[in-house]
């Protein structure tokens, strides 16, 4: 029998099965086929995903900065990084994401040359404080598992690329950044899954997403579970995704050495 295919996995299989086929026997569905959720759905769970996928990206890049500054950069850069990574590792993401909005948000309402200037009408909406909000936070996370990855590369490589006159940016682009960028992967892909979770939090601030959109269902219909189920199919499938991904991306990414 293939390993794949052992007995208490065929069982759980089989109740993952029927669990799944009396949900959509047994329950009311017929909400889903409404002109006003069917039409939004897809874009509540692109915006999940789009929220994801910026706010790990730009966070990381930010988060890069954080633990070189903590691992090899001077006290003047190394000590406001630490700072920064406590400071928003300490709090919770709610607030910080409130502060943004209604705090920042309300700084750049009192001026009018920001509010008669081009970009009015982005930081008069909700999204831009999310994604801001959403990255400062990975990049708080982050930036302490890059200041040990950092760490963590051995140090006679780079002794070895300084002795060859390698310059200083070849060689963090090259050995320390890759190498790093390696060790850390595995912990990036945890914070990549517990990242996507994070998003729900945004319809507190009138961000539409797939949360968002389950909540206005029970809100207008008084149908609770099933709308709260269809989430957590999408956050499952979404979380496996990101896993397989990760996944993957270990498998093909190579630890350059010179």
């Amino acid at each position: 029998m293939s390993a794949y295919l052992q007995p208490h996995r065929i069982v759980l299989i089989a109740i993952g099965v029927g669990i799944v086929v009396w949900c959509a026997v047994s329950l009311n569905w017929t909400w889903l086929a409404t002109p006003k959720y069917l039409d939004v759905l897809p874009l509540a769970i692109w915006r999940t995903i789009w929220l994801t996928v910026v706010t790990m990206a730009l966070g990381m890049v930010l988060a890069i900065g954080l633990g070189f500054a903590q691992a090899a950069g001077p006290a003047y850069l190394a000590i406001p990084a630490r700072m920064y990574c406590s400071v928003i590792r300490g709090t919770p993401l709610l607030l910080q994401l409130w502060l943004l909005y209604y705090g920042l948000g309300s700084v750049f309402a009192q001026f009018p040359e920001i509010r008669e200037s081009f970009l009015w009408p982005i930081l008069r909406q909700a999204w831009p404080y999310a994604v801001l909000a959403l990255t400062l936070s990975v990049a708080g996370y982050e930036g302490e598992v890059m200041r040990g990855a950092f760490k963590g590369v051995p140090n006679g490589q780079l002794e070895a690329a300084r002795a060859m006159g390698v310059p200083r940016f070849t060689t963090f682009r090259r050995i320390w950044l890759p190498q790093a960028l390696h060790r850390a992967l595995p912990t990036i892909g945890g914070e990549a899954v517990l990242q996507m979770k994070s998003t729900p939090l945004v319809a507190t601030i009138t961000v539409v997403d797939i949360y968002s959109l389950a909540k206005r269902v029970t809100q207008d219909t008084f149908i609770v579970y099933e709308p709260l189920l269809l989430l957590a199919l999408v956050y499952m499938i979404l979380a496996g995704g990101i896993v397989l991904f990760f996944r993957w991306l270990e498998s093909r990414l190579p630890v350059k050495t010179a």
